[in-house]
């Protein structure tokens, strides 16, 4: 991943491929990394995938907000010349590409949505999170997944040293509080993007009846499903998440040409 990696203006950002751009939208523990699967497959037919680092721990608290990541992720669709632009986003990074479609809706010709926030918060965690207590963000980590074996040493580590960085702790719990503020229940009637819902049936996150929810508001919704996995399905099921995404790009003729 790593040679696909820019640094221009105050931007970071992964990006390969050429064509039809899908910007990807990462949750708050989540690297970009976590779209490794998906960024090297449609890289390679027709797609230009562009991976934002989102300024999640490194803006001002006043811009530690939903609206402000929104408004950053248009300012890069602008910076990038990008005329309209897929938006794929997982937990947080589902609920700024909600409300980034609601405040620039020209901008957005697509919208796919894994594991999303935006209707129901408890995806920050009613005891959010102990801090200095491995074994239980090690179990919260677990949680993520179907597979508890995929929250990997590495990923436990990093999430533990962000809960103990007392900044990076109340930026977090101020976004939790921004999500909750900006549940999307009233909007989503009125955004007749197209939109793709893939959603693991064991998100213990933001579980299945969240997904349901989104496919009733939405008006022009299509949901999937994949079975024994969690709330990060790019991550967890890759191969099932690309063929479903390739699907749904092909049904609604937002595939590349």
């Amino acid at each position: 991943m790593e040679k696909y990696f820019k640094k221009e203006g105050r931007y970071s950002y992964y990006e390969a491929g050429e064509g039809t751009p899908i910007v990807v939208l990462h949750g708050l523990m989540g690297g970009l990394s976590n779209f490794d699967a998906v960024a090297s497959y449609f890289s390679e037919r027709g797609y230009k995938i562009v991976i934002p680092d989102l300024p999640i721990y490194t803006q001002s608290i006043l811009k530690t907000n939903v609206k402000a990541f929104a408004r950053y992720v248009k300012d890069f669709i602008t910076f990038k010349g990008f005329d309209r632009v897929i938006l794929l986003g997982n937990s947080l990074g589902g609920h700024i590409a909600l409300y980034h479609t609601k405040m620039y809706p020209e901008k957005v010709a697509g919208l796919v949505l894994t594991g999303s926030s935006g209707l129901y918060e408890s995806a920050m965690g009613d005891s959010y999170p102990k801090r200095g207590d491995y074994e239980y963000i090690k179990k919260k980590a677990q949680d993520v997944f179907y597979d508890p074996k995929m929250a990997t040493k590495e990923l436990v580590d990093e999430v533990y040293a962000s809960v103990n960085d007392r900044i990076k702790l109340i930026k977090t719990l101020t976004i939790a509080k921004s999500a909750i503020r900006h549940n999307m229940a009233k909007d989503l009637p009125k955004m007749h993007v197209q939109t793709c819902l893939i959603w693991g049936r064991n998100d213990r996150v933001t579980p299945p009846s969240v997904a349901e929810e989104f496919n009733e508001l939405l008006p022009n919704a299509t949901l999937y499903w994949i079975d024994k996995c969690g709330h990060a399905a790019m991550m967890e099921c890759p191969d099932e998440f690309n063929r479903l995404l390739e699907d749904w790009l092909t049904h609604t003729h937002l595939k590349a040409h």
